[in-house]
């Protein structure tokens, strides 16, 4: 009888065996996730090379499309011209009356501006198609000044290692986004372009589905300075989260003194000139077509080392035309460039497309990254641009 009205004596030793049980267990996990971090933490470099922290900016200003005014040759890089020769070195003579005094011709413009309101039918290079009717005189002079000061602009932002006037604001880049992903997917996407005198960090960052609950939500950001040669990263990070799945970092670190790049499995490789990560690349391309010192023209070839997590690739964007995008600020003209399908790149690599519209500082109105026809992402601009005080 004893027996029956005791419960604790029918049950034996199993409750405080289920209970240390769960404890290993929940040590384990907690172990397992320590661990995590540390590899994490080593993998990274530890906090002598985390990425730094985000730069404060406030977007106060909407950008909209502005008439584009070509980039004089003069300011080119890799373009320059000869210096003109010393002019011969004359006796002073009497002094000429006004009226006789010889009047130089004037300056062939050397910039010319696109027109803002072309049809769509009408649509050209609206970084290069010159105006077709020339100047009047008093404004070939004031085109030829504008061409000078641009020139010298140019000349000082090669001979310095601050960055020139030419760099956009502090951008803010919001994007609709469809796609294919094993069935149709929507989502949204951000791109922060960031600027503190040399300093600048891009951040993109995806979303996949519902906000509450995403299929997947990756963010690439890049670190560095700005200089003669454009973007030059520190550091690039890219974090990927995945429904059901363990999240996923890597980190690429440039190291500059040593003139070396380390991928994401910690392996150095030789640091090219011009090299860009996954996030920096387009900017640098906004800054390239923005200076001239590339140009908007089918075919035209655009090379840039390209390293992402597991590998560095020479890359290679091709102009292939322009199209006319609809967005929120009505039809806007942009230049689709598409990379290179080199032997280098394997089929499960990611491959990036972008419209650049010169109306808008050359920033990217669409991207659209694929892995094959059946896996791809598609952003489109949905909102005007937002971009810093000046």
């Amino acid at each position: 009888m004893a027996e029956r009205l005791n419960p604790s004596a029918s049950r034996g030793p199993w409750p405080r065996r289920t209970g240390l049980a769960l404890l290993v267990a929940a040590l384990v996990l907690a172990l397992h996730a320590g661990l995590g971090q540390l590899l994490w933490h080593l993998e990274t470099g530890g906090d002598r090379h985390r990425f730094p922290e985000r730069l404060a900016v406030v977007f106060l200003q909407e950008l909209r499309p502005q008439a584009v005014v070509s980039v004089p040759d003069a300011a080119r890089a890799g373009q320059s011209r000869r210096p003109e020769p010393e002019p011969a070195i004359t006796v002073p003579g009497p002094a000429l009356a006004a009226s006789e005094a010889p009047v130089a011709a004037p300056a062939e413009p050397a910039a010319s501006v696109a027109d803002a309101a072309a049809s769509p039918e009408r649509r050209g290079s609206a970084a290069s198609e010159p105006l077709a009717e020339p100047l009047p005189e008093a404004a070939q002079v004031a085109s030829a000044s504008a061409s000078a000061s641009a020139s010298a602009l140019a000349s000082a932002a090669e001979s310095s290692t601050e960055p020139g006037p030419e760099w956009p604001l502090s951008t803010q880049l919001r994007y609709r986004l469809s796609g294919n992903y094993r069935g149709e997917v929507t989502g949204e996407a951000e791109v922060q372009w960031l600027r503190q005198g040399a300093r600048y960090q891009v951040h993109l960052e995806v979303l996949v589905g519902a906000r509450f609950a995403p299929l997947i939500q990756r963010r690439m950001s890049s670190d560095g300075l700005l200089g003669a040669a454009g973007i030059s990263p520190h550091r690039y990070e890219e974090d990927t989260r995945m429904l059901m799945r363990e999240r996923r970092r890597v980190a690429l670190r440039f190291d500059r003194q040593a003139r070396q790049l380390y991928l994401a499995d910690g392996s150095p490789q030789p640091l090219p000139e011009g090299v860009q990560d996954a996030a920096s690349q387009f900017v640098q391309l906004t800054w390239l077509f923005l200076t001239g010192r590339e140009r908007l023209a089918p075919g035209h070839i655009v090379s840039m080392p390209l390293a992402l997590p597991r590998r560095l690739y020479a890359w290679r964007y091709e102009v292939l035309g322009e199209d006319l995008l609809d967005t929120p600020m009505g039809p806007v003209p942009a230049w689709h460039l598409r990379p290179l399908l080199d032997r280098e790149l394997r089929p499960q690599d990611l491959k990036a497309e972008v419209w650049l519209a010169p109306s808008l500082q050359y920033l990217p109105l669409r991207l659209r990254i694929a892995q094959d026809e059946q896996t791809y992402l598609d952003l489109m601009l949905k909102a005007p641009p937002l971009q810093a005080a000046q």
